[in-house]
């Protein structure tokens, strides 16, 4: 008599990297995309006997990218992953829950150039949908943008013991690596409209914020996106502290009134938060 039993599972195709260039005459756009496919439903057979007949191969899943992105173009990562969830969903018997997750790599034009890009640094947009029959996820994101604030940050006030050796500050530099995710409430909306909105929101809230921790901080930036998109319903953001030290420089002879630091990339402190709206729809497992 068998002790186990086959739990929760699914599989895919990870990271097809597509590139789509749209000619509008001689002026060219560009979506650049890196996508994830992963597909559950009844497939017990395959685990449990090795019996395929019911698994659509990770390769089919990365041609449907492709052929997806001839035959319908890039709109968005929110729309594009749309398409193949309900595709995978729609098409196959056997599937029943799709998850679709997408990188965008952006790209700006070089001066009044109609076909030449420079790759943006930094900051990667991101798209998460899940379909099935019972209902449809997209969140939308970004991650590795990077701010700071030379000053309007304090840090004091805070618990001490016998290991704290952390002095307090009435003027510190906070910095950031936002990583930011914020779940819509409907499946359908302007995506290319939104995205924008939603990073000017959170980067409006990070600059305006007189921050007495960061995480007043992490609130007053979500706060301010679900107040500047009625559509969205959550934000979930993630705020590594990268860590800004006044380096002493008396050994020098020299004072530091707040101009020199040593940026500490780790250990760090990591702030994480949700901020969401009342009444908010129940995420099943959007963010999953």
């Amino acid at each position: 008599m068998s002790r186990s039993r086959l739990g929760p599972n699914r599989y895919g195709k990870a990271e097809t990297h597509v590139v789509r260039v749209t000619r509008d005459g001689d002026v060219h756009h560009v979506r650049d995309l890196t996508v994830s496919v992963a597909l559950s439903g009844a497939m017990e057979a395959v685990h449990l006997t090795g019996d395929n007949s019911s698994v659509l191969t990770t390769d089919t899943q990365k041609n449907t990218v492709f052929a997806f992105a001839r035959e319908h173009g890039i709109d968005s990562p929110e729309a594009f992953g749309l398409l193949l969830a309900r595709h995978f969903v729609g098409s196959q018997p056997s599937v029943h829950h799709a998850r679709v997750a997408i990188e965008e790599h952006l790209w700006d034009r070089i001066g009044a150039g109609r076909h030449s890009f420079v790759r943006r640094g930094g900051e990667t947009r991101t798209a998460l949908v899940h379909h099935d029959e019972q209902a449809t996820h997209v969140v939308s994101g970004i991650r590795d943008l990077v701010v700071l604030n030379s000053t309007d940050s304090e840090f004091w006030g805070y618990v001490k013991d016998e290991y704290t050796t952390l002095p307090e500050t009435r003027d510190r530099i906070l910095a950031t690596e936002v990583t930011a995710q914020w779940r819509h409430a409907s499946a359908e909306a302007d995506w290319e409209g939104s995205y924008p909105e939603a990073r000017r929101h959170l980067l409006d809230a990070f600059a305006g914020t007189y921050s007495l921790s960061l995480q007043q901080t992490l609130y007053a930036m979500g706060d301010r996106l679900l107040d500047g998109l009625p559509e969205v319903c959550e934000v979930r953001l993630s705020l590594p502290n990268r860590h800004h030290f006044a380096v002493d420089l008396e050994p020098f002879g020299l004072n530091n009134e707040n101009e020199v630091f040593y940026a500490a990339d780790r250990p760090y402190g990591l702030i994480e938060g949700a901020v969401v709206r009342d009444g908010a729809p129940d995420a099943g497992p959007a963010w999953s």
